[in-house]
């Protein structure tokens, strides 16, 4: 599998975008998805085994980063789909606030 097969599935790219920034434990990252903590960990191996992400041992812990260099372009497209969907985000909040305002102002 190579690397945009592995972020075309939508708990990877969700992984990978809580690794981007902070080293995180496996268990960390299960805790903030609905399926087994073996289905996340298949996800993690299929990030790790086409270097979209780091893994770091201590003890009998697992730490995983996001390998931004090792993704060369891709990592570039990442960043800008999640940056346009906060976007996206932020104006569908400001706009349900604004509408919140128009009902109150009515009343």
């Amino acid at each position: 599998m190579d690397a945009v097969q592995a972020v075309a599935e939508p708990r990877r790219r969700e992984i990978l975008r809580l690794v981007w920034d902070t080293e995180r434990s496996a268990g960390e990252i299960a805790d903030r998805f609905d399926v087994t903590f073996g289905a996340v960990s298949q996800h993690l191996k299929v990030l790790r085994d086409t270097g979209l992400v780091t893994l770091r041992q201590d003890g009998k812990k697992r730490f995983y980063r996001a390998d931004r260099e090792g993704m060369g372009p891709l990592a570039d497209y990442l960043r800008a789909m999640w940056a346009t969907k906060l976007d996206t985000l932020a104006e569908l909040a400001e706009a349900a606030e604004r509408a919140d305002g128009a009902e109150g102002n009515a009343s």
